[in-house]
């Protein structure tokens, strides 16, 4: 955890409920460990750029908190350097809600979520909107997906302003199919050799079957029955 994330998260109202809770002196040892800045590092970056999808939140003209879900194929987040993101905004359903919110107030929280291995990254930023236009021609394109058929309405650029990492408690792993895919590889190759196997036991049975024991003869039965 940054430095910078205390500064914005913690107001006074926060540090009265960790006080309250017994958590307040474990955050001040924390905020005097951190590192300063709202620089993206290494790990970070990386993490990013294996994202999906992301949760982001707005607040509205009436102060209402908005959250919405964006999802392309991994990396479509793009890190355009240390303390800044990028991203194709497509077009929806049209409602434009936290396009309007952005409009009344640029301040965003971002959360990133790796659910397989239950980490999240918490993201503090102000975002730019920037129009389809001759002049951000250049910059949507860089963002722009590679589906030819995917209509580009903005390109939302968000200089990060702070960010944390989330405890991996209480997440519950979740898979896409590409993740089960990816996991469920090596038993799908078992299972293919095991058929295999049987195959090839099959077919040697067919070409050499196994010999019959012969009928007991008569006399043999009849000391049987008589036993």
């Amino acid at each position: 955890m940054g430095s910078r994330f205390h500064e914005l998260a913690f107001t006074p109202l926060v540090k009265q409920q960790q006080l309250q809770h017994n958590s307040r002196r474990q955050y001040e040892r924390m905020e005097k460990a951190s590192a300063a800045g709202n620089t993206l590092g290494p790990d970070e970056q990386a993490f990013l750029q294996l994202r999906d999808s992301f949760y982001m939140a707005s607040v509205s003209e009436t102060g209402w908190p908005y959250v919405q879900h964006r999802g392309g194929p991994k990396g479509f987040v793009k890190v355009l350097g240390p303390s800044l993101l990028g991203f194709a905004d497509l077009r929806g359903n049209k409602q434009y809600i936290s396009l309007g919110n952005l409009e009344h107030d640029a301040r965003v929280a971002l959360f990133f979520m790796d659910y397989p291995n239950q980490t999240r990254l918490k993201i503090l930023g102000r975002v730019e909107v920037h129009e389809q236009s001759a002049e951000n021609a250049a910059l949507i394109q860089s963002l722009r997906p590679d589906d030819p058929s995917a209509i580009v309405e903005h390109a939302i650029l968000i200089h990060v302003e702070a960010f944390d990492w989330n405890c991996p408690q209480h997440i519950t792993p979740r898979y896409t199919l590409e993740e089960l895919q990816e996991v469920l590889a090596p038993i799908r190759l078992k299972l293919e050799q095991l058929e295999a196997e049987n195959a090839r036991l099959r077919r040697l049975t067919q070409v050499n079957p196994q010999p019959q024991s012969p009928d007991p003869l008569p006399s043999q039965t009849k000391k049987k029955e008589d036993a």
